[in-house]
């Protein structure tokens, strides 16, 4: 990997960190994509999934979403997804149909991720579009994050528990 390719990695991921950071002021578990092109960011967005009651609200489709009004086309192609977690299925589906060329990701999810711990879809030759995938950056800063999201919220008291599940 190129030295400014690498530099740009770190940089977009401890952005996407700081997104992520703000999502348990919500109730939200820590998550967060940004969608960057030429240097420059076009969305950000961690997950809404208990605000909005939505499944579908992960950070990476929101993230898709915001940058494909900004350009206003779906067709996100010469952008990087950066996202502190490694992509679910649905997720990395979204990427390959929204044509984004690269995603780089944190933390490997050893029990929903789909590039290459649980399932390997942007592996896949038979899809459509082929996405170069980079992980495990900023790992475990952005694994960190997760586990003591849980771990506080696991400690946490009754009151607060029934709260942050409304």
């Amino acid at each position: 990997m190129p030295g400014d390719e690498r530099t740009q990695d770190f940089t977009f991921m401890r952005m996407a960190l700081e997104e992520a950071a703000r999502a348990p002021t919500i109730g939200e578990v820590p998550i967060a994509a940004l969608i960057v092109q030429d240097s420059r960011v076009l969305a950000q967005a961690h997950n809404y999934r208990e605000l909005w009651q939505d499944p579908t609200a992960h950070a990476e489709v929101i993230a898709i979403r915001a940058a494909a009004k900004t350009l206003g086309t779906w067709r996100l192609t010469d952008t990087t997804l950066y996202v502190t977690v490694e992509p679910c299925s649905m997720c990395i589906g979204a990427i390959i149909l929204a044509r984004v060329s690269r995603v780089v990701f944190g933390a490997w999810d050893q029990k929903a991720g789909a590039c290459g711990s649980v399932f390997n879809i942007p592996a896949e030759p038979r899809l459509n579009h082929q996405v170069l995938v980079t992980g495990g950056v900023l790992d475990q800063e952005c694994q960190s994050l997760v586990q003591t999201f849980f771990k506080e919220l696991r400690t946490a008291s009754p009151v607060t528990k029934l709260r942050s599940s409304q």
